[in-house]
């Protein structure tokens, strides 16, 4: 369905543009219909700018990014307002989606106004109801409040009912459940669960191993604006090969283990900057003389890449 094919950013920097910020670097991979795809990495590594290019609100610097063979990057006007009836984005903080002067089910009326001018106000007051209880909420208990009187939960669901009044294909989900309580974070994830056995594919965007781990059939692992590690995930998840991805698992918190043994992992090395190979190649522990070259992902088994030189050796 949705296929990006070595996808670049460059973001020009410093005194009158002089430098280059190499955002995403020629990033591939796809998600498939009635998939969940996690891109998975931490703060600065291009997960959201990737959210962004995919939703046409940061252009392309280089390749390509494909729904259905339809070139999102060359989309304009009439064609554009086209891909957002199947494309759509709910992101991480709620509440700054919404104009706090006016009630939060406004957005359903500008959906209607620019997308169904010609579907009746019975129609579609039936049908917003409708989408409302589909994504969990009750509208007599949401419809015609304020944005301060709804909770976080209750307002990303407003998003993804707006999303859903569109009949969207595709859904970017970037950071959708950090700022929710813990309660309302499951309630989410099986939302999104629901909406794919629905025919929808879904790009989640997070940090946070665990839940992508819970929700998504493949995994893609960012790290410097790269693809680390990238395949089903289950196996990366069981059999990490990128060290980048272990020293990630190696770091999620456990109940039977203090924080401050895991934590030791990330202290070998410090980041200092991008390196003229392998962007890894600062922090890593296994780093040697090939590392100095950029590794591109192979598949070390069926379905399961990982960019870096060390994996694609044969175990000793």
């Amino acid at each position: 369905m949705l296929k990006l094919d070595k996808v670049t950013k460059i973001y020009r920097v410093g005194t009158f543009g002089g430098k280059e910020l190499h955002a995403v670097s020629e990033v591939s991979f796809e998600v498939r219909d009635r998939e969940v795809v996690s891109l998975i990495g931490e703060s600065g590594s291009g997960k959201s700018t990737i959210g962004k290019m995919i939703l046409h609100l940061v252009s392309i610097s280089d390749g390509s990014i494909l729904l259905d063979d339809l070139d999102v990057a060359a989309l304009k006007g009439e064609a554009l307002k086209e891909y957002y009836r199947k494309v759509q984005g709910v992101f991480q903080d709620p509440f700054s989606s919404y104009n706090p002067i006016f009630k939060a089910d406004r957005i359903f009326q500008t959906i209607h106004d620019e997308f169904y001018p010609d579907v009746s106000a019975g129609e579609w007051s039936a049908k917003v109801e409708r989408t409302l209880k589909d994504v969990g909420l009750n509208p007599e208990h949401v419809l015609d409040k304020f944005p301060h009187q709804l909770s976080g939960g209750q307002l990303q669901r407003f998003l993804i009912a707006r999303a859903l009044l569109l009949d969207i294909k595709f859904l970017v989900a970037d950071e959708i459940i950090s700022m929710l309580d813990a309660s309302t974070r499951i309630d989410v994830l099986n939302l999104l669960a629901g909406l794919k056995e629905l025919g929808l594919s879904i790009l989640f965007i997070t940090h946070d191993l665990s839940l992508a781990n819970y929700i998504s059939e493949r995994a893609v692992i960012l790290y410097r604006g790269c693809v680390a590690e990238m395949g089903a995930t289950e196996k990366i998840f069981t059999n990490p090969r990128h060290p980048y991805t272990q020293m990630l698992i190696a770091s999620v918190p456990r109940l039977d283990r203090k924080w401050e043994a895991q934590a030791s992992v990330e202290s070998k090395c410090a980041p200092t900057g991008y390196a003229s190979g392998c962007v890894y190649y600062d922090r890593c522990p296994l780093a040697f003389g090939k590392c100095k070259r950029r590794p591109i992902p192979l598949e070390i088994e069926p379905g399961h890449f990982v960019a870096c030189w060390k994996a694609a050796e044969p175990p000793v």
